[in-house]
């Protein structure tokens, strides 16, 4: 009784093994056609690994053409989907300097700003170490060039609305980072740097939220550091921007 089902195991490993190599030996001539549709169902079945496998199993094979490119961006797609931002973001990149002249590189922009939108936004609802000058903001700011570049290239883009508004939400997280930063160093008496951190939420994020408050530290910053006429200057600004504000701080 053992022996036979021992036998019987047998045979169904070599029938398993039979059936990867036949697997394996079908794909092998298949057209460009045949692994993009392979590689779209297991996309539509969320089999992400097989969607990848025969997406760049085309590529390999057919390396030139419509289909080659398409599948390029569905790989970047799947990617995304397996909450693969750095491979997500490498997979665009490398699509927009293989293909520049591309109508769909606006979508290799798009998904690489989104890759790290969903990856490291809501920072300002997170609990910040010691030090908030030292939490990595980089990829907030990546995504922000990259949906900067879309709109910028592209404004026409079907892709760019979302953009613009996600860019909006951005540029104000990440000037409430700096105004975090800036608060950090105010307690501890670090006034130049507080000032700093202030003049970046001016120059590289116009128009934020945090505008005011910035212009109201400032303000505080260069009074304690006995710099009267630029903290009415300053003063003055804050003002003409927002009118019936009196410098709070």
């Amino acid at each position: 009784m053992h022996i036979w089902r021992h036998a019987a195991l047998l045979v169904l490993i070599s029938a398993a093994l039979a059936g990867c190599a036949s697997t394996r030996t079908d794909t092998k001539h298949w057209t460009a056609e045949q692994y993009y549709k392979a590689g779209e169902q297991a996309l539509k079945d969320s089999n992400y690994t097989r969607a990848l496998n025969m997406f760049e199993a085309l590529r390999g094979h057919y390396p030139f053409g419509q289909l080659a490119r398409q599948a390029q961006l569905e790989t970047i797609y799947v990617y995304y989907k397996q909450n693969e931002p750095k491979s997500t973001v490498e997979a665009a990149q490398r699509f927009i300097k293989e293909n520049p002249l591309s109508p769909e590189v606006a979508y290799a922009y798009y998904m690489q700003g989104l890759a790290n939108f969903n990856a490291h936004t809501g920072i300002m609802d997170r609990l910040f170490p010691v030090d908030p000058s030292r939490v990595d903001v980089a990829p907030l700011k990546e995504s922000f060039a990259a949906f900067k570049t879309l709109v910028e290239k592209y404004p026409h883009s079907r892709y760019a609305p979302d953009a613009r508004r996600r860019m909006i939400f951005l540029r104000n997280e990440l000037a409430q980072h700096q105004l975090y930063v800036a608060s950090y160093y105010m307690k501890r008496g670090a006034y130049v740097a507080v000032i700093n951190r202030c003049k970046l939420v001016l120059q590289d994020y116009p128009g934020a939220q945090a505008t005011p408050r910035a212009l109201r530290m400032m303000i505080a910053a260069y009074d304690k550091l006995g710099m009267h006429e630029l903290a009415e200057q300053t003063r003055k600004v804050l003002v003409l921007n927002t009118p019936g504000d009196h410098a709070r701080h």
